[in-house]
């Protein structure tokens, strides 16, 4: 059975794509959860800054009330009455509370004379006549909590700056508080942060002939007003941005610290002070996962990685026992493979044997001389088994079977041997007959040919005819003159009958007077034809 590997993969993939799935799944309730929270949060927000620009209203039309009901009022007066506000305790981010009466400009000498009563230097109306020239101005004479930075407002013009004259020109129209737009509030210095004033105007008697008394107004800087607002709502992690709305153009007033516009926003509209304004709330969470996603996440992937390593080791397994029964049975194969070729080689051997012990015994005359004859002729079987032996029963080369077959020859002086040709493999059945008919001439030569005397030659050569056969030729010279036999001995049966039968090809045996001649045509084989098992990816066994 084949366990493919893509099955652990396949398990890793679909336990890391449900962590995938939980995970967004957490993601988009947290998403939720977040606008909601935010929704509150916005909602929050707005509340608190509308409170405080309530809060500041009711201080100022209680100075209202003040300046209307009182022909004049003292500086002691005025700080008396801000002091009892508690605008410490009760209110925070406005600079404090102040009165700008409205004079024309014939009144200015008498302004300035009374800002200047009872303090060390002249207050003097900012921008002068001779820089501004203008019929109406509404310039500072009070302003408590009288700080060293409250003090760098006093006398100034407020009427003479478009954005401050707007706003005091609605808060006339509407008699209500008033905010004005974005403006740098002279108490900055020189500095550039944004602020606005919200103007409560004081009027002179009652009906269509009042007349502008003046204006009882709060300094705000944008960044500390948003910043006491943001007080007043509880766990907020957010990050605001304040915006005032003029002519479609929006201008920002302030923001709280962490704005990055990356989070989620949700807008809100502000009526602060009778003026359109804009708040921006953003999520103060950042873009990475949330605590529970990121359990999630993680525990899906070790999940997935568990399950990844158990799932390759079980496959593994299931693989390794699949190779090994596949080894197992391939082994069978291979014994029953091996069983059959024995008992195939084992036949040749046997029936080559009862060849030759049915030739030497028509060719003998004597017990002894039978026992000789056979004795050799199985010495040399037994020679041409061992080379197949060392070759575990593959080819053996041509020159290894000469070479074993005139081994007692080799070393003899008196002869002479002459061995020469290319490297050409038998198979292992052709081999055992070349090495029989080698034999059965080398002992016919020693007995009565050129190995039989001093001086004698013999002359093995072989050559390939072609791709599948070899001539293999055995020459004697030099020896005693050779007749012909009067009768057929038992080696040229042998080599006649068994050795051609089994070469499969005629033999050419010439008793010639200068000496032996034959010829033998030796097949070459593939090995496929005759090799024990093929060495393919299946290890099929094959037989002879």
């Amino acid at each position: 059975m084949d366990y493919p590997r893509a099955v652990p993969l396949a398990i890793f993939l679909l336990v890391a794509a449900v962590t995938v799935v939980s995970v967004f799944s957490i993601e988009r309730g947290e998403r939720v959860r977040e606008t909601a929270e935010l929704n509150r949060q916005a909602q929050s927000m707005v509340g608190a800054i509308e409170r405080r620009a309530y809060s500041n209203s009711s201080f100022l039309r209680a100075g209202a009330a003040l300046f209307g009901a009182q022909a004049e009022v003292t500086p002691e007066l005025f700080r008396q009455f801000v002091s009892e506000l508690r605008l410490d305790a009760d209110y925070r981010g406005a600079e404090g509370i102040g009165w700008a009466p409205a004079i024309s400009a014939r009144q200015v000498a008498d302004f300035e004379r009374v800002a200047s009563s009872g303090k060390i230097g002249l207050t003097k109306v900012v921008p002068s006549l001779d820089e501004q020239p203008r019929s109406q101005l509404v310039p500072i004479l009070f302003l408590q909590p009288d700080t060293l930075r409250n003090r760098r407002a006093l006398g100034f013009d407020m009427y003479s700056e478009p954005t401050r004259r707007e706003a005091m020109d609605q808060a006339t129209r509407t008699m209500r508080p008033t905010a004005s737009g974005r403006v740098t509030l002279v108490q900055e210095g020189g500095a550039e942060e944004a602020g606005f004033l919200i103007y409560m105007p004081v009027f002179d008697g009652t009906g269509p002939g009042r007349s502008l008394k003046g204006f009882v107004y709060s300094p705000f800087n944008a960044s500390q007003f948003l910043s006491s607002a943001s007080e007043l709502v509880q766990g907020t992690k957010a990050s605001v941005r304040f915006y005032d709305v003029s002519g479609g153009e929006r201008l920002l007033m302030a923001q709280t610290p962490g704005w990055n516009d990356q989070g989620e926003k949700v807008e809100r509209e502000v009526d602060l002070a009778n003026r359109r304004m804009v708040m921006v709330i953003q999520s103060g969470r950042d873009a990475t996962l949330s605590p529970l996603s990121m359990i999630t996440l993680l525990f899906g992937l070790a999940v997935a990685s568990l399950l990844l390593v158990v799932a390759r080791l079980l496959t593994q397994q299931a693989q390794e026992d699949s190779r090994s029964l596949e080894w197992f049975a391939q082994q069978n194969s291979i014994r029953n493979s091996l069983t059959r070729e024995l008992n195939h080689r084992v036949k040749n051997t046997l029936a080559n044997v009862l060849s030759i012990v049915s030739l030497t015994r028509r060719r003998t005359d004597s017990l002894d001389e039978f026992a000789e004859g056979i004795d050799s002729r199985i010495r040399a079987l037994s020679a041409t088994h061992d080379l197949l032996t060392q070759s575990e029963w593959g080819t053996t080369p041509v020159r290894s079977v000469v070479s074993v077959e005139l081994a007692p020859y080799t070393d003899d002086e008196d002869h002479e041997l002459v061995i020469e040709g290319p490297e050409v493999e038998l198979a292992p059945n052709d081999a055992l007959s070349l090495g029989l008919a080698l034999h059965e001439l080398a002992t016919n030569a020693a007995k009565y040919g050129a190995l039989s005397t001093s001086g004698g030659k013999v002359e093995i050569r072989w050559e390939l005819v072609n791709d599948t056969l070899a001539r293999v030729e055995w020459v004697e010279s030099q020896g005693p003159q050779v007749t012909l036999p009067r009768k057929r001995g038992f080696g040229t049966d042998l080599i006649e009958k068994i050795v051609a039968h089994e070469l499969r090809h005629p033999v050419e045996l010439e008793f010639a007077p200068e000496g032996v001649r034959c010829t033998l045509l030796v097949p070459v084989r593939e090995p496929s034809e005759f090799e024990l098992r093929s060495k393919g990816p299946a290890g099929a066994a094959r037989g002879h």
